[in-house]
């Protein structure tokens, strides 16, 4: 069996100057009917790897056998973003909707990141399931998120794999912080909400591609595809999950200054209510200003590396564990 390529360019918006902001859209057709999968990356430009990924699996799947369905592919879903090499876009391009994972499914007449939303929406609904490639900062370790309590969501993230599977509570059951920051208008939610199965893997590092975490991608993506029967087989190991729930209270700095992150600890690993994070200090006259400790016991998903922080900023996420065997 063949798999048949075409790629199409589509216009997202316009510029003021009528320039257009494009993007290219791929489509893979197996000669079997089966279900269709939307995917995307680059909704922040600086996370490099949801592209890198992409790349990869366009050359595995030009060989691949037995595929079936429709996988539909968007490496660069804002070219804004990804041209300023940023998470959101300049306020003077749109400063109502700076970053586009805040505004899905977004409004055909409204900001700029509304448009592009709206327009990649169109595709988004036309699929049976949805992965939202994005990479966080070199602090963040690798993990897969879905809405807390969507079992078919829950089912993809199991599949994609990786060490973390977050839950995220959403709505009246999230925490204030998740509505302050717009987390209703991320595409992985606006999606569930719509009654398709979707996911966020969140690979390392940004701005840079790292083999590792292509790979761990790509491995991902295939085992979605087998997890909904377009490729032949079942998920292979991708990791050593532990379900838990994602934390969005983080321990964050008490004033600014300069954090030294204890050198003894590392994301990804278990750790105790109480363990300490680092010392906050004052640059100039020495004084330890605070001496941040974890808030539960957990996994360490997130731990500041960047020394220079204001206040308010966090320092270090821990998620709650909730199934160490989640097959």
């Amino acid at each position: 069996m063949s798999v048949t390529h075409r790629s199409e360019r589509i216009e997202l918006a316009r510029l003021p100057s009528g320039v257009r902001i494009e993007t290219t859209v791929h489509t893979y057709e197996g000669d079997e009917d089966g279900p269709t999968l939307y995917t995307q990356a680059a909704q922040h430009g600086r996370e490099v790897n949801g592209t890198a990924t992409l790349r990869r699996l366009h050359e595995r799947l030009l060989d691949a056998d037995g595929f079936a369905g429709r996988l539909v592919a968007v490496p660069v879903a804002d070219p804004l973003t990804f041209d300023h090499v940023s998470y959101t876009t300049p306020e003077i391009l749109d400063s109502v909707n700076a970053n586009m994972n805040r505004c899905w499914p977004g409004d055909e007449d409204g900001s700029l990141h509304e448009q592009m939303a709206a327009t990649l929406w169109e595709h988004a609904t036309e699929a049976d399931a949805i992965v939202d490639l994005h990479t966080g900062s070199p602090d963040m370790a690798t993990h897969v998120v879905f809405m807390e309590g969507d079992g078919p969501s829950r089912d993809l993230a199991l599949a994609f794999g990786t060490d973390l599977l977050l839950g995220e509570q959403a709505g009246e059951d999230a925490d204030e912080e998740w509505e302050q920051r717009d987390f209703s208008g991320k595409l992985r939610v606006a999606a569930t909400r719509e009654g398709i199965p979707s996911i966020t893997p969140e690979l390392a590092h940004s701005k840079q591609i790292v083999e590792d975490a292509v790979e761990i991608g790509v491995v991902g993506m295939e085992n979605v595809l087998r997890e909904l029967d377009m490729l032949p087989g079942d998920p292979v190991e991708n990791g050593d999950p532990v379900l838990a729930r994602n934390h969005l209270g983080r321990v964050t700095a008490e004033t600014s200054g300069l954090f030294r992150s204890n050198p003894d600890i590392a994301v990804g690993q278990r750790i105790e209510e109480g363990h300490p994070l680092g010392t906050l200090y004052d640059p100039t006259t020495f004084e330890v200003l605070q001496e941040p400790v974890t808030d539960r016991d957990g996994v360490l998903y997130s731990l500041a590396l960047e020394a220079t922080v204001t206040s308010g900023a966090g320092l270090g996420n821990v998620a709650m564990i909730r199934d160490e065997n989640p097959e």
